[in-house]
């Protein structure tokens, strides 16, 4: 099936990935797939957005309902009452991680010290090196970090390979192939893919879009009637 999809489909699933991997979610679902359409130059994107149904408001929605995954934050899971309790402000180990590292320090892979010295100065945690604490600070993360998605995976980091379409997020490839038949076009496209996560009766994008107070039902006639004055 995937023979059949434009480029800008296949932009649409690559751009999905990038944003589920970005959220921290070890999977790639329906919210991942409608977000990446909201920010197309497509006339699909395009309607969506007119309708309100933007990138960031689809983002508010998605980390409103399922939240970071631990891969994107690994401080998330910490208890932060209990890290106050003994004078730890995670607010503070996270600026001084990012003024030592850069704003991405947390997300990404953290450079070898040269310098067994701690340079957070006085503190509970001055006794170990940047590197040790941010380790025991990621691992003390993998092991309390939850999380769910729209699936019900199994919570965890999102892995640096590849990541999964849930079950639902087929379907909603498979309702794709069924909209381009029903308008007898011999090729998937953005709009076909938009069409068939607004198919979907349950999952994310209906949660979403009742959230936006923007039923599927407004959105597919004027979608149809972009692409009908466009040909």
């Amino acid at each position: 099936m995937l023979e059949r999809f434009t480029g800008a489909a296949r932009h649409i699933l690559v751009q999905a990935r990038a944003d589920a991997s970005r959220l921290g979610h070890p999977y790639i679902g329906c919210e991942h797939l409608l977000l990446a359409a909201a920010a197309t130059e497509e006339p699909a994107g395009a309607v969506l957005r007119e309708h309100g149904v933007t990138p960031e408001r689809i983002e508010a929605e998605i980390l409103r309902t399922i939240g970071r995954g631990q891969a994107a934050d690994p401080l998330g899971g910490l208890d932060r009452q209990a890290l106050a309790s003994i004078g730890i402000d995670l607010d503070v180990v996270r600026a001084r991680i990012e003024a030592a590292f850069g704003p991405d320090a947390l997300t990404r892979g953290l450079p070898a010290c040269r310098s067994r010295r701690p340079a957070w100065g006085k503190g509970p945690l001055a006794a170990l090196t940047h590197r040790r604490r941010v380790r025991r600070v990621r691992r003390h993360a993998q092991l309390t970090a939850g999380g769910h998605g729209e699936a019900q995976l199994r919570p965890g980091p999102a892995p640096s390979g590849r990541i999964p379409f849930t079950p639902r997020a087929k379907k909603s490839l498979e309702l794709s192939l069924r909209e381009a038949q029903a308008l007898h076009d011999n090729y998937i496209g953005v709009q076909h893919l938009t069409l068939g996560l607004l198919a979907l009766r349950d999952g994310m994008v209906p949660v979403i879009l009742t959230a936006l107070g923007v039923p599927a039902g407004s959105l597919r006639p004027a979608l149809l009637d972009r692409y009908r004055k466009a040909s």
